[in-house]
């Protein structure tokens, strides 16, 4: 697998391989997978924890869902703030990232997930799911990971997210 810095590969050497998708909260994870072919995203499951700093399970599972997938890389949501800043949801998030890169040993590719929460609303509301909480982080995910899979697909370079302070 041949893998630009910025996590692109190439379109003929991704051939049936899936990518998960990552969107990290305080106090859950929802995670999303693509089709073998690199199309679609679709929704796993809500990893779910009781407190912020207990993520030992949370990794363990990231880790079995990469394996029993065979995922070859992660991309995980990153949320900067809405002026571009860095707060401290994005500051744990970066650690996150270095966590799961050496839980699964895959590459982590960060996301600019700014509006997919919101996105994730609207979607439960434009087809009458009520309740939101139950799922929005597992649509978060496939929100990133669909965005990620478009841009790729249409042969676009992933836009590098610079994580120092502006």
């Amino acid at each position: 697998m041949t893998e630009s810095d910025n996590g692109q590969q190439s379109l003929t050497d991704r051939k049936y391989s899936r990518v998960l998708g990552l969107d990290f909260g305080s106090k859950t994870v929802g995670v999303a997978v693509s089709d073998p072919l690199r199309l679609t995203a679709q929704g796993v499951e809500i990893i779910r924890r009781k407190s912020e700093n207990k993520l030992r399970q949370t990794l363990a599972r990231i880790s079995e869902l990469a394996s029993d997938y065979q995922a070859e890389a992660i991309v995980l949501g990153f949320p900067r703030n809405m002026n571009a800043t860095i707060g401290e949801r994005a500051k744990a998030t970066i650690e996150f990232k270095a966590m799961v890169e050496r839980r699964t040993s895959l590459p982590v590719i960060l996301w600019d997930e700014r509006l997919t929460t919101v996105a994730a609303d609207q979607v439960m509301d434009e087809t009458g799911v009520r309740d939101h909480k139950k799922y929005v982080d597992e649509i978060a995910a496939m929100l990133i990971l669909q965005g990620y899979l478009d841009r790729t697909n249409a042969g676009l370079p992933v836009p590098e997210v610079n994580i120092d302070e502006e």
